[in-house]
């Protein structure tokens, strides 16, 4: 009896083991995931007018009619949050009421300029049927291909100065705050901060101990 409970409290040490190295491979793993996933940038893509040089000068008229020039210095050092959707989109029409908000409590002045294209009637009963002022949407082709966007919804701040601060897709609130985030911190996206931040922290030198 005396050899059988040996055996079993070994065994039990062994299980305990085990599974404190499965916790340990599990933490790590977790610890990982989240430097992955964090922070909650808009998604960085290479192509299109590069963060940081002057976007391009397009002149685009409203569904009201007014005309707008892209591009160009404003003034009131106003910037504008350029915002590609598609009625079709269900992640744009969801982002729609987040971003009204996040521009309103902007840390700059923000204007935002809804930019899509196709049939204009389409255009227009999305609007009203999402509450979009007209004078806020452009349709033009050939805005989404200077710019090259591929996927929606696609957003691009541009300062006062008509300089592309910082771009990217966004899916959540998180990614539109990212790029008032990432004009703050003068970077082209969160993404690019925190890898200059990561490598900066691997290079440093080890202090060593007193002596």
């Amino acid at each position: 009896m005396m050899d059988a409970l040996i055996v079993s409290n070994l065994l039990l040490w062994i299980l305990v083991v085990v599974l404190g190295l499965v916790v340990l491979a599990l933490t790590r793993q977790i610890g990982l995931l989240h430097e992955r996933i964090a922070p909650v940038g808009a998604l960085a893509v290479e192509r299109g007018p590069i963060v940081g040089e002057l976007a391009p000068r397009i002149a685009v008229e409203t569904l009201d009619g007014d005309p707008i020039q892209l591009g160009e210095p404003r003034e009131a050092n106003q910037a504008t949050l350029l915002f590609f959707l598609s009625p079709t989109c269900p992640v744009c029409a969801t982002l729609l009421p987040t971003l009204e908000r996040l521009v309103r409590e902007a840390p700059i002045p923000t204007r935002v300029i809804h930019a899509s294209d196709g049939p204009r009637a389409e255009h227009e009963a999305f609007c009203k049927s999402k509450g979009i002022d007209p004078g806020s949407y452009v349709l033009s082709r050939d805005l989404g291909m200077r710019f090259e966007v591929s996927k929606l919804p696609y957003a691009v701040l541009i300062d006062a100065s008509g300089t592309i601060r910082a771009k990217g897709l966004v899916n959540t609130r998180e990614h539109v705050e990212s790029l008032f985030e990432a004009e703050r911190l003068g970077v082209a996206s969160l993404q690019e901060y925190l890898e200059a931040d990561s490598q900066e922290r691997h290079t440093l030198p080890i202090e060593k101990g007193a002596a």
